[in-house]
């Protein structure tokens, strides 16, 4: 697995650039919202119960909030900027429900670089399949950052 394997660092915030994008593309399956639900242990029946739904403004049941928060953070620790990224900061508007089996496109975009303090801003929007928006909103994220460690150049006398 991972533990105890060095995995190559996501891009530091000299790499980067205003206007970079990331495009994916997410079809949401029963296994993806059992995994969330076994490991979340929760029980909301809007999320599951079609019948509880079917009784609702919603009529059938949605994709946990959560989920596609953690698609979009994901997409960060794996792309952009990449591993060794820390998210510091979240704003997402969750603008209609996404329903089970559904596909969602991605959009990320590097609309700030901030050198100085190691930080960049992405802009999300998520859309479903018939192009109308799901998601939007702002991320912070601190690019990967080694710091020098002393031992390093205390040592290189010796």
């Amino acid at each position: 697995m991972l533990l105890g394997k060095k995995r190559k660092l996501g891009r530091k915030i000299e790499d980067m650039n205003v206007g970079e994008k990331l495009k994916l593309t997410e079809k949401i399956e029963d296994k993806d919202l059992l995994l969330y639900l076994g490991l979340t242990n929760d029980g909301n029946p809007l999320y599951i119960q079609h019948d509880f739904a079917s009784q609702t403004a919603f009529e059938k049941p949605v994709v946990p909030n959560i989920m596609l928060t953690g698609i979009i953070t994901s997409a960060i620790s794996k792309y952009l900027p990449g591993p060794g990224s820390y998210i510091k900061e979240q704003h997402l508007k969750f603008l209609q429900p996404v329903y089970h089996y559904s596909t969602i496109e991605f959009l990320l975009e590097v609309v700030e670089v901030d050198a100085k303090n190691n930080e960049v801003s992405i802009r999300i929007e998520a859309t479903v399949e018939d192009g109308s928006p799901a998601v939007e909103g702002l991320v912070q994220v601190n690019p990967p950052q080694l710091l020098q460690q002393l031992t390093t150049h205390a040592m290189d006398n010796f």
